[in-house]
């Protein structure tokens, strides 16, 4: 499984974000570029416990589904609704400048990885879906 514990999988992550085009339609969800971007922010900001998520999760959500999602090659289906407070157009934070934005979304995924090496406990707060995840889960989920 691809992890952001690997710099090379980091540096082709950071790639594809410095190649969006802002003005690019949705190619997999419903997400502008620009609220894709803000959209995985508050993701990072979730995992590091920066931005409240609400869980939403059952005991299937927390093993099989979380199992299958972390540990299978099976993509992750589009249209799976996401927490209410990382969501666009409702609690996620709006699109403000594309290159900040960007930016921050850089800057948040070099954050997010090196987390578990920085010596915070936890490093990582509760996925909101899956519950606990240890470092090297969120790394894959990341």
């Amino acid at each position: 499984m691809s992890t952001l514990s690997d710099p090379a999988v980091r540096a082709l992550c950071r790639d594809r974000i410095q190649r969006l085009n802002p003005n690019a339609n949705a190619k997999w969800g419903r997400m502008s570029a620009p609220q894709m971007v803000c959209h995985l922010n508050d993701s990072f900001r979730a995992g590091m416990g920066e931005k409240y998520a609400s869980p939403s999760a059952g005991l299937l959500q927390r093993t099989l589904v979380k199992w299958i999602a972390l540990h299978t090659p099976f993509r992750w289906p589009s249209g799976v609704p996401t927490r209410p407070e990382i969501e666009q157009g409702r609690g996620g934070t709006p699109p403000g400048e594309w290159d900040c934005d960007r930016a921050e979304l850089l800057r948040l995924l070099d954050a997010f990885a090196s987390r578990p090496d920085s010596g915070q406990h936890p490093a990582f707060a509760a996925h909101p879906t899956f519950g606990k995840l240890d470092d090297r889960e969120w790394l894959i989920w990341g």
